[in-house]
């Protein structure tokens, strides 16, 4: 979060199940196409928040199943808990709203006596939230029920039903659209609120996202009839809420485009970037960019020319060094060359590469050091690299391009590699 020095540009705040994940994407291309998008051209001076039903369990079990991104910010159990950065930091100022007029035990009690109720899983089981599972056709009678009695216990909790069957039982002051409320009045007291924030769902617990005001608002096409219910019952002539006709991933990239957020041509649908021209050239795209080349030069994605190679070198300080996770030293030239016998060895195969994190610091007038973590896909088999690379402009501006002048890698815990000759970069 210190990392901005002004307000974020844009604030993402997305769900993840079949809104940022496509579950139904088996090769994850709408999530990859917008992780080059934010990495090239946001993570620098914006904020990504996931904001999921899951729990913490849950939603870390997604992370190693799905190539995801680190946000910048983590909204968990229905908006009930609410953590920062990489090490998921808690905010205890969010603790200390939720507990008013809220007793676990009460709610467990009243919601035990209903029959049409089946206790969640454990992991599920949260401080602020109670989850079950209703069939559709009893879920509104039983949330009435519900209410009543919690009413005359004194209590003021929430119901939320969504997914046709989740039924989670909230503290009042909770659910996604309070905890979000909560983030925009804690940036606007720091000084720094969002120039703009786009919110993104496909559920009935993604409703109260779109009610929060001067928020744009998303619905990917896939989006289930509880939402669309909603919208048409609550907001239908809000010119800032689009019903996309991309599913997941792909609708909150159409949506960046259609409110002119900034911009949306993700760096993955490139074919050539050659014949392509940034319009705010950055070290986060130039990072980007480079693994993408990587990734289509290994799957034969791109002609076996030397012509390539040769503009990757022109790229590279002729004394440039990589250093190998395996703590090798190279020539970052030589490494470039390395890059021939390779070509087309992950053809027809999964294969997938990205980069999270992406995170330029000037150090000189025409130098940065960036650090990100790059991740490769192979198969079943997931491996990642810390890696910290030293870049210069190539010019007096950067619209000249970028030199790459020393690479270093280091393995991520628990996604070592086994074969040290099988990772180049």
């Amino acid at each position: 979060m210190d990392r901005l020095k002004a307000p974020a540009r844009l604030m993402i705040v997305s769900d993840l199940d079949h809104t940022m994940v496509d579950h139904h994407d088996t090769e994850n291309l709408s999530l990859l196409r917008f992780n080059s998008l934010w990495e090239a051209n946001y993570r620098h001076d914006s904020l990504l928040v996931f904001s999921t039903g899951r729990s913490p369990t849950l939603y870390k079990e997604l992370r190693k199943e799905k190539p995801m991104l680190t946000p910048d910010i983590t909204i968990m159990s229905v908006g009930t808990e609410i953590t920062y950065g990489n090490s998921m930091v808690p905010d205890n100022g969010w603790v200390e709203v939720l507990n008013k007029k809220w007793d676990r035990n009460v709610v467990k009690e009243e919601a035990s006596k209903f029959s049409e109720l089946k206790l969640q899983a454990e992991t599920e089981q949260r401080p602020h939230k109670v989850s079950f599972y209703v069939e559709k056709d009893k879920a509104q009678a039983v949330t009435k029920a519900l209410s009543e009695v919690y009413e005359k216990r004194g209590l003021d909790v929430k119901i939320i039903y969504s997914g046709g069957m989740d039924l989670d039982i909230l503290p009042q002051g909770a659910g996604k659209g309070q905890a979000l409320a909560y983030l925009l009045k804690k940036f606007k007291t720091e000084g720094s609120p969002p120039v703009n924030t786009l919110v993104c769902g496909d559920s009935g617990n993604d409703a109260e996202l779109f009610s929060i005001p001067e928020v744009y608002g998303v619905m990917v096409s896939n989006a289930q009839e509880e939402l669309l219910h909603w919208h048409a019952e609550n907001a239908k002539g809000n010119t800032r809420i689009i019903h996309a006709t991309e599913r997941c991933a792909a609708g909150i990239i159409q949506a960046i485009g259609h409110f002119k957020l900034g911009p949306n041509l993700p760096p993955r649908d490139i074919a050539d970037f050659s014949d392509y021209k940034l319009e705010n050239p950055n070290p986060g795209h130039e990072v980007v960019k480079f693994f993408l080349f990587y990734e289509k030069w290994r799957r034969a994605e791109v002609e076996n020319s030397a012509v390539y190679l040769a503009s990757l070198k022109a790229d590279c300080c002729p004394s440039g060094t990589f250093v190998h996770p395996s703590g090798v030293e190279q020539s970052l030239p030589e490494c470039i060359n390395g890059l021939r016998s390779s070509y087309g060895d992950k053809q027809g195969k999964q294969f997938r590469v990205w980069v999270d994190g992406v995170l330029a610091t000037q150090v000189g007038s025409d130098t940065w050091l960036v650090k990100f973590d790059k991740w490769e896909l192979s198969g079943e088999e997931r491996h990642a690299t810390k890696t910290t690379a030293v870049i210069s402009s190539k010019g007096s501006d950067v619209s000249d391009g970028f030199t790459w002048i020393r690479v270093h890698q280091t393995w991520y815990k628990g996604y070592e590699g086994k074969d040290d000759t099988t990772w180049h970069f």
